[in-house]
């Protein structure tokens, strides 16, 4: 097989797969390990992949790899709706208190949800967010009482981070904190790409008296730069399924309770 073969065929099983490992390509392709090493340098070279030890993940999935939340809104639409579904079953129309709604498409799904939310009791819910798009999905909602947090907004996820939005935090203690996750991981807990979303990641969950993240199939298993939680920090992982291996080991190990629809 000729080497552009290899590197197409390398392409697609990132593609489909997310990464491949040497062992398996040099088995595949009956050459040797120092031959993909080399076809996987050229791929790199080319931003088709990043090299990792003993293989490669697909150039999405690097550790500083994010994208808009216009570009996430519609993957894993089903999924993050099931999702959505799940914690909405958590708030109820019967529910007291406060709710915390980190920035995030998950989360966005939650609060399209939450639009026409009519409590039984008569009593509003009190929303906190730093997300200037649920922010102006729920503002009508007469039985919700809204709490924008400010902060410098950054243009790709719309989320308010920075030094002024973790004070606000401080000063709060909301009954249910519901955040989104780049990366769930037995070894780093929970990461995302930006450091000062991380901040306020962790600051919400440090305030908030019940911590529940919200994370599809594809956040399982994956590391982003910055850590802003262990698996201990956390209190609920609600996903489309069940984490297994050594994830799975890691979350019933810190006594995380997993629910899957």
């Amino acid at each position: 097989m000729y080497a552009i073969e290899r590197h197409q065929q390398i392409g697609e099983a990132i593609g489909a797969q997310g990464r491949v490992t040497v062992t398996e390509l040099s088995e595949r392709f009956g050459v040797t390990a120092e031959t993909v090493r080399r076809d996987l340098d050229h791929l790199e070279r080319r931003g088709v992949l990043l090299r990792v030890h003993g293989g490669a993940v697909a150039g999405s999935k690097t550790s500083l790899a994010e994208s808009t939340v216009a570009v996430r809104a519609d993957k894993s639409r089903d999924a993050k709706l099931l999702i959505a579904r799940t914690a909405l079953d958590m708030i109820g129309d019967t529910f007291r208190g406060s709710i915390l709604l980190d920035a995030g498409t998950t989360t966005g799904m939650l609060a399209e949800l939450l639009v026409d939310w009519n409590p039984s009791h008569g009593h509003p819910l009190t929303i906190i967010t730093n997300s200037v798009p649920i922010a102006a999905l729920l503002h009508l909602n007469p039985s919700i009482e809204l709490h924008l947090l400010g902060g410098s907004v950054r243009g790709l996820t719309s989320a308010a981070v920075g030094a002024s939005t973790i004070e606000q935090l401080d000063r709060l203690r909301p009954d249910i904190a519901f955040l989104g996750t780049n990366g769930v991981s037995a070894a780093f807990g929970l990461s995302t790409p930006e450091e000062r979303e991380a901040a306020v990641k962790a600051a919400m969950i440090r305030r908030s008296r019940r911590s529940v993240v919200l994370a599809d199939s594809t956040k399982l298993d994956e590391e982003a730069l910055y850590r802003f939680a262990e698996l201990r920090d956390l209190d609920t992982l609600v996903s489309n399924v069940d984490p297994a291996g050594t994830l799975s080991a890691a979350l019933d190990a810190e006594g995380v309770e997993v629910i899957v629809p």
